[in-house]
């Protein structure tokens, strides 16, 4: 067992703020940079468009929804938003992602998957290098 002397100083977290602005919307900034290479290159257009809006779309809600629980003075309030925020996000992006699927060709869906599955994996593996640490003397 470890004892904390007084003058120790006590662990805080990082702020997530403290991460640069392009690397913490870097998912979307290479959303936004294959959709030009995407249509030239003949990939399904209504897929790659619609997979691009949703993705960013549902990450600009998702900030918005972080940013209404951190404001909230209640943490039940906050625990239920950012739950709930949790399970509609990959629900409405699947949702999106069938519709494209059938207003369109087959292959509109499989691109907004493609490019909604590879945004999700930058944003996933961003999120663990990126996450609030703690600050601690030991």
């Amino acid at each position: 067992m470890i004892a904390r002397s007084p003058a120790s100083p006590s662990p805080s977290l990082l702020s997530p703020d403290s991460v640069p602005l392009p690397l913490r919307y870097f998912d979307c900034m290479l959303v936004v940079a294959f959709l030009p290479f995407a249509l030239l290159a003949g990939l399904p257009a209504l897929g790659a468009l619609v997979g691009a809006v949703a993705w960013i779309a549902q990450r600009a809600f998702g900030v918005w929804l972080d940013g209404v629980a951190a404001r909230s003075g209640d943490f039940r309030r906050a625990t239920a938003l950012t739950f709930a925020q949790g399970l509609l996000r990959p629900f409405v992006l699947a949702i999106t992602i069938l519709v494209v699927g059938k207003l369109g060709e087959r292959s509109d869906g499989l691109m907004a998957a493609v490019l909604v599955l590879v945004a999700f994996t930058i944003y996933l593996a961003l999120s663990f290098i990126f996450r609030p640490q703690r600050n601690s003397s030991t």
